[in-house]
């Protein structure tokens, strides 16, 4: 009997692995780096053990000290949650060669199914639909650039190791191989210390369907349906949902058994995802298996009542399935979304700071799997999801309903998510009837206002001019009701400056009673203000009675209303600055990260978009380009540096300016 369980995880997956344990009487242990150290999983652990310090490659990457973890505190088993560790061999077996049990698949299936190239081969030999494409064991820059000629474009390159889109690029024409090859191999490398590439036709358009499939010691392996992850940005999953709105009862069973049909061709034992890309004439093809829970497990768990992470430690235990095939029954409609503490209005670029606030919303049919509370700050460190929420319903648009629902009322303040881009998905005409593929968010998707800078509305100027009117502005003040304070005393007219973004805008605010009236330029709007405080601010609005939340910090505002988030800062009583600088060609850092390559040196000429330097963040390769065409004036970072968001990177500076500069020194 397994007593004590090791979660090799942090964040969501490891606070969810650690609630189901416990249910089942399993003592638990967190492992946690020292940026973790006041971690949500953490706390909820009975015991926990600090291996290392912020970076993963020297904590929760750090096999050794995980499995030292494990045998200090006594567990005697390891679940490695996703991410990580989750589909290393090395580390499923050192596991086992310490005397604990890996809850997951032996190594060998890891191994296999870890290689796009040698997975695609199995999966031929066992009769499973695959891509056309070339496999060429460590082939080299030319074997793939030549093989390309017989796949055809346009082709997908993909990262041999990789996973989460990483090395990952569709190649449209002969001509842009040879750098996305370079590119793609670098990216690899970087991500999984691998840089083996496949080659694949590119199916345009398709579906991506992954099947859930389950198999135990016994021999025995099921599928639990199916999950539509086709709305991805960058290869990576936005939006999971099951069933899939495309797939028909037929095709749900035939991708069902050639799912198992992999598994079972692997020996394989546990929770592990066969994915599919399926055109739209519904022929499906073997894209990669993912041996490990899923992100978006969530939904199979909803439509089929059962608890994933509990059959995992049943298996690991050596007993059957808990269900045979005809068994197992799908209810309903499930939908996941992935709260990201991200801008996606500013190129989706990670956020990072402090969580002000953070308040699931509550309602039927909701699930939140969090690994964040208010207070915890999100850093650069890890992957800056914040939380998985998730919608059930009896049908599709009820949990659309529901999901949309959960997404406006949640609370979040301190930093900028993707939020608003979510819910207007989920609302979205080609969604809601089911048509979204792969190219969805790159198509049909593509102008909406949720990728573009938000303007701030005179009505959201006039509630935050509420707000910092009243005073009533400490996070911690008391609802208070306007009318009972409610005075006849004359009109007052008081100017106020909000700062929103860059921008100062002035505005004056005649307040009557409860009565205000915000004036900018030559508009105008009025308001009642019924009641504030505790995080909500009650008004009236043309005669409708509406609620908004807020959080204030001093002079600083985070309001919500309508599902969208700001924030403003009262700089009324700031004093007046000099003109800011331009800040052409000064070219800084887009978010904290890495700088994995300079492209660059002093007096090169460049040209307005040109890469000037390579930012490694989240995993993720993000080019910093010049802003203005110019000469490099100066280059304030090197290869290796860890930089700050906003940070200086390189100056540029213009002809113009040069011959300034010269005309000065000419004339002392």
């Amino acid at each position: 009997m397994l007593k004590k369980l090791l979660i090799a995880n942090r964040g969501e997956i490891a606070v969810r692995v650690i609630k189901t344990a416990k249910s089942l009487g399993y003592r638990t242990v967190a492992v946690y780096s020292e940026a973790d150290a006041k971690a949500l999983h953490v706390e909820m652990a009975d015991e926990a053990v600090c291996i290392g310090p912020a970076q993963v490659s020297a904590s929760y990457l750090k096999a050794d000290a995980i499995i030292e973890a494990a045998v200090r505190t006594g567990a005697d088993c390891v679940h490695p949650g996703y991410g990580f560790l989750s589909e290393n061999s090395g580390f499923s077996k050192a596991c086992k060669d310490a005397g604990l049990v890996f809850v997951g698949p032996p190594e060998a299936a890891i191994e296999l199914m870890g290689s796009k190239r040698r997975s695609k081969i199995a999966m031929q030999e066992a009769g499973v639909p695959v891509v056309p494409g070339f496999e060429g064991d460590n082939a080299s820059d030319e074997e793939l650039i030549d093989a390309a000629k017989n796949i055809g474009y346009p082709l997908m390159i993909k990262a041999s190791a990789g996973g989460g889109g990483r090395g990952m690029r569709l190649v449209e024409k002969e001509n842009e191989l040879a750098d996305n090859i370079q590119r793609a191999r670098s990216e690899a490398k970087q991500a999984f210390g691998d840089g083996e590439l496949i080659l694949e036709k590119a199916v345009i358009e398709p579906r991506h369907i992954e099947i859930q499939v389950f198999a135990d010691q016994h021999g025995n392996a099921v599928y639990l349906g199916e999950r539509d992850c086709s709305v991805q940005r960058r290869h990576q999953k936005v939006v999971e949902e099951a069933p899939s709105p495309f797939v028909t009862p037929a095709l749900r069973q035939a991708m069902g058994e050639a799912a198992v049909k992999a598994a079972l061709a692997c020996g394989y034992e546990g929770a592990g995802t066969v994915e599919f890309l399926v055109d739209k004439d519904r022929n499906f093809y073997f894209l990669e298996m993912n041996t490990r829970l899923q992100v978006e497990h969530p939904v199979t768990e909803l439509i089929t009542g059962q608890d994933l992470v509990a059959w995992q430690l049943s298996v690991a235990e050596g007993l059957p399935l808990p269900l045979a095939q005809d068994q197992i029954h799908l209810n309903g409609h499930a939908i996941e979304v992935r709260l990201y503490a991200e801008d996606p209005a500013n190129g989706f670029t990670p956020q990072t700071g402090p969580l002000h606030q953070f308040r699931p919303a509550e309602g039927e049919g909701l699930r939140f799997d969090t690994g964040v509370r208010s207070g915890d700050a999100v850093t650069p460190h890890y992957d800056p999801m914040l939380a998985k929420v998730i919608a059930w319903g009896a049908n599709r648009n009820e949990a659309r309903r529901r999901l949309l629902r959960a997404l406006e009322d949640t609370t979040v303040f301190g930093v900028t998510t993707n939020r608003y881009f979510l819910s207007r998905i989920i609302a979205d005409d080609v969604f809601g009837a089911g048509e979204a593929t792969t190219a969805f968010l790159q198509q049909a998707f593509r102008d909406d206002p949720s990728l573009a800078p938000k303007e701030i509305s005179l009505r959201e100027l006039a509630l935050a001019a509420c707000v910092f009117s009243h005073g009533n502005s400490g996070p911690d003040a008391a609802r208070h009701d306007i009318n009972r304070s409610w005075s006849n005393a004359p009109s007052t007219v008081t100017p106020m400056k909000l700062e929103v973004g860059e921008k100062t805008l002035a505005l004056l605010v005649r307040r009557v009673g409860n009565h205000f009236t915000v004036t900018r330029g030559e508009e105008q709007y009025e308001l009642n203000l019924e009641s504030l405080g505790d995080g909500l601010l009650c008004i009236i609005d043309k005669g409708v009675r509406q609620q908004c939340q807020y959080h204030c910090r001093g002079d600083h505002l985070y309001l919500q209303a309508s599902g969208q988030a700001v924030a403003l800062r009262d700089v009324t009583h700031q004093p007046a600055s000099g003109a800011a600088a331009s800040g052409s060609g000064r070219i800084k850092a887009t978010m904290d990260g890495a700088i994995i390559d300079v492209l660059v040196e002093v007096g090169q000429t460049v040209k307005r978009g040109d890469t000037l330097v390579i930012l490694e963040a989240m995993k993720m390769e993000h080019p910093v380009k010049a802003d203005r065409d110019g000469t490099v004036g100066e280059v304030l970072a090197a290869q290796g540096d860890q930089v700050k968001r906003s940070q200086l990177l390189v100056e540029i500076t213009t002809a113009e300016a040069n011959s300034d500069s010269n005309t000065e020194e000419a004339g002392q």
